[in-house]
């Protein structure tokens, strides 16, 4: 009768223990599918084929960064409140680095995230780890002169 229980209580974990990790799956695909899409319409999703287009002109910080990246899901909304500020003056961007390989590999990314500030087309700025809205917004009034 004891090795009924036994069986029953193993059965009952391995059942509980996959509907966890279902969940947690289920979580971690649909938030990363969630970043995709920024929650300020004023961020422009760079891609391996507008790239170039978007920062050749002006000042233009990039956001690179992945779906599977805890720190940049800390990232992100920072990203999204410059942009609700700075879209008149500057481009700001986001790039997938999962889903454009050939910009993050030309630029050496590394590390995500990597905030990248281009005038004109040209680096003006490297920053990798999370940055704050406050250095993020100098580092662009300096570009902007």
């Amino acid at each position: 009768m004891d090795l009924i229980y036994a069986s029953w209580g193993n059965t009952v974990g391995l059942v509980v223990a996959g509907a966890l990790i279902a969940y947690f799956l289920y979580n971690f695909i649909t938030t990363g599918k969630k970043l995709n899409k920024p929650a300020s319409p004023n961020v422009k999703i760079l891609t391996d084929s507008n790239f170039e287009e978007t920062v050749g002109t002006g000042v233009s910080l990039v956001d690179f960064w992945a779906a599977w990246c805890q720190p940049c899901r800390v990232q992100g909304p920072i990203v999204d409140e410059l942009a609700n500020e700075m879209h008149s003056k500057a481009n700001i961007c986001k790039l997938n680095i999962d889903e454009n390989k050939k910009i993050a590999t030309k630029l050496g990314i590394r590390s995500i995230p990597t905030m990248m500030l281009f005038k004109n087309g040209r680096i003006a700025g490297k920053f990798v780890g999370v940055q704050s809205k406050h250095f993020l917004m100098n580092e662009l009034n300096k570009q902007l002169g």
